[in-house]
Formats: C-alpha cells, sequence, structure tokens
C-alpha cells in the first residue's frame, strides 16, 4: 500500500506546487480511504487496490492542480492538512 500512496503523493506534487510533501501524502491517504470507504457503503465488491489508485491517479490528473483550495473548504480535509503543515519527519 506504502507503494501505491507514495506514487500518487509525488504525482501530486508534481500537478500542486500548493502544498508540502506531507499534506500531499495526508490528501492521498483522504482520497484513497474516502473512495474505498464510499465504495464499500455502495455495497461494492472490493476490486483492490490497483482500481482504487486508478481513481485516485486520475482525480489527480484532473483536480490535481486546485486539489488544496478543495481540501482547504471541506473541514475534514482541511483539519487533517493543517496538521500536515507542522509534521517535522
Amino acid at each position: 500500500m506504502k507503494d501505491y500512496h507514495e506514487r500518487l503523493t509525488k504525482r501530486l506534487l508534481e500537478k500542486n506546487d500548493h502544498i508540502s510533501y506531507y499534506q500531499a501524502r495526508t490528501l492521498v491517504e483522504l482520497l484513497w480511504e474516502d473512495f474505498e470507504t464510499t465504495y464499500a457503503k455502495a455495497g461494492r465488491e472490493y476490486q483492490g487496490s490497483e482500481i482504487t489508485e486508478k481513481v485516485v491517479r486520475q482525480w489527480i490528473e484532473n483536480y490535481g492542480e486546485t486539489l488544496h483550495e478543495f481540501a482547504e473548504a471541506n473541514p475534514k480535509y482541511k483539519q487533517y492538512l493543517d496538521q500536515a503543515k507542522y509534521t517535522l519527519h
């Protein structure tokens, strides 16, 4: 799973220079979790990490440049991004 997150984080950083590595990683993890949770709530059968990576990658490709704006307007995401600003490791 870490490999998936790392690839997606790197891609998001290529698309968006308004966020730090830790903020990008946090966004990737939140998008990943939200997709899998929503998919499960809809009663869909789990399709594996490859499908989740594909969906999150598509979101990054389509919205990566402005993803920080969406995150700052969404209270759940904003809370985690603010925490990621102060991550030292």
